[in-house]
């Protein structure tokens, strides 16, 4: 199955620029960017030449040393078989983390061809991991690449709701959605949740609708991610990384999510794992989500670099890292119930992220209150909390509110879509848009 991303919305942008620079697609590994790049250059494109540098290793030797665009040109034209027209051909550099002089290349195809076509595709684990001198700074366009969306996953699933949807999102008021939109909606949700993230796992879940099958997919990245764990750091260091990776679910289930080191291992210490969690995160496999001690702009002023969340990337990989059963999710026991509100966090911290471009903040009063979220928007700060139960009272945002006095409170839960007074009731599936909610306002 393939999914139809709102980033080749951005790949024709770049395209049909007057001038564009060679473009850097990044993100973490299996995320749908080789397919999107092969169904951009087939679709928008007369020719497509596709080179992966990891299945390709003899293919390193055309940029090896050498600084002269019209010689690389010259090699894949060969080996394609066929002249490379500037503005009719993508040249498409796959997993280009593997060949540092490919990364150093694309400076010169700035420089001396810009008319070519070309796009470089990279696993954040090894583009941002011990390769800073090899990025042609200046001289590429950067585009981050994220998992699907809940829009993406509806899309698939069902047009009529997923138009629905989107009506009900350009509306210029905050109306509650009819009750026969919501509840299949909400229903969706909680299967993109367990399997809608991963491009191959949401199809195969899709195509099948076995669970059994879509665990496996899962498996296989996780295992495929503990491998470059091994792959880009040496012995001691990928030891740390997997102990950190793997005591996310039990930093997660905790009331108080700010991340304890002693979860990882009894008498652990911050210098000894701030190396791996700065890997990690660099990897774009975790978000990080440092505490304000005061919610002013500019927030980043306020920071308390010693607490700190951290969240994973993709929901549905942390409920298999969790060893979770999917079925539970709806049935439930009481751990899980309690676990819930881990993962409705972890996927508004997603959305957060990619829609704001970077992580927000999170704000907590003496053991009295605590705002999941802060994020900052037209020069204020707005207070988000995350509900996944039937019990949605915001306690905390009326702790917020009374000390802070903001022009808008936000809750992001399991109920529709609704204004009262300043309380923004944003629902889960919607919480992708929540910047756009807050500018309706």
């Amino acid at each position: 199955m393939e999914f139809k991303r709102s980033i080749y919305q951005h790949l024709l942008k770049w395209k049909k620029a007057k001038k564009s620079k060679p473009l850097l697609l990044m993100g973490a590994r299996q995320i749908g960017k080789t397919t999107i790049l092969k169904s951009f250059g087939q679709k928008e494109y007369t020719e497509l030449i596709y080179l992966n540098f990891e299945k390709h290793v003899d293919i390193h030797s055309f940029f090896t040393g050498n600084k002269n665009p019209r010689a690389i040109l010259d090699k894949i034209s060969l080996l394609h078989g066929k002249a490379i027209e500037s503005e009719t051909t993508l040249i498409v550099l796959d997993e280009i983390q593997e060949c540092k002089d490919a990364l150093i290349a694309l400076k010169y195809f700035e420089e001396d061809f810009p008319d070519y076509h070309i796009i470089g595709a990279g696993s954040l684990l090894g583009l941002s991991i011990g390769n800073n001198r090899a990025f042609p700074v200046g001289k590429v366009e950067f585009l981050d690449m994220y998992p699907l969306n809940f829009s993406e996953y509806l899309l698939a699933v069902d047009e009529k709701i997923h138009k629905t949807y989107h009506h009900f999102l350009a509306d210029e008021s905050i109306e509650s959605l009819p009750v026969a939109f919501f509840n299949p909606l909400k229903k969706i949700y909680q299967e993109f949740l367990l399997f809608g993230g991963m491009p191959e796992v949401a199809s195969t879940y899709l195509d099948s609708r076995n669970i059994e099958e879509a665990q496996h997919v899962q498996d296989q990245i996780l295992r495929a991610y503990e491998l470059d764990f091994v792959k880009h750091a040496d012995k001691t260091s990928s030891t740390k990384i997997r102990q950190v990776w793997n005591s996310l679910p039990s930093q997660m289930a905790k009331e108080n999510k700010k991340f304890i080191y002693k979860t990882i291992r009894s008498g652990a210490r911050a210098r000894e794992y701030e190396e791996a969690i700065q890997w990690l995160i660099q990897a774009g496999l975790v978000y990080k989500v440092s505490r304000i001690n005061k919610p002013v702009v500019p927030l980043k002023s306020y920071e308390d670099l010693t607490a700190f969340k951290l969240y994973v990337f993709e929901t549905g990989l942390l409920i298999r890292l969790a060893g979770l059963d999917p079925r539970t999710l709806i049935t439930g026991n009481q751990f899980f119930k309690e676990f819930k509100g881990s993962i409705a966090e972890n996927y508004v911290s997603q959305m957060l992220h990619r829609t704001i471009g970077r992580s927000p903040y999170y704000w907590t009063s003496d053991g009295i209150a605590e705002a999941d979220f802060i994020i900052e928007r037209h020069g204020e700060c707005f207070p988000i909390e995350v509900k996944s139960g039937d019990q949605t009272k915001a306690k905390s945002l009326a702790v917020y509110k009374k000390r802070y006095k903001p022009s808008l409170r936000i809750r992001i839960s399991n109920l529709n879509l609704k204004l009262t007074d300043d309380l923004l009731n944003i629902p889960l599936f919607y919480a992708g848009h929540a910047s756009q909610f807050i500018d309706k306002v």
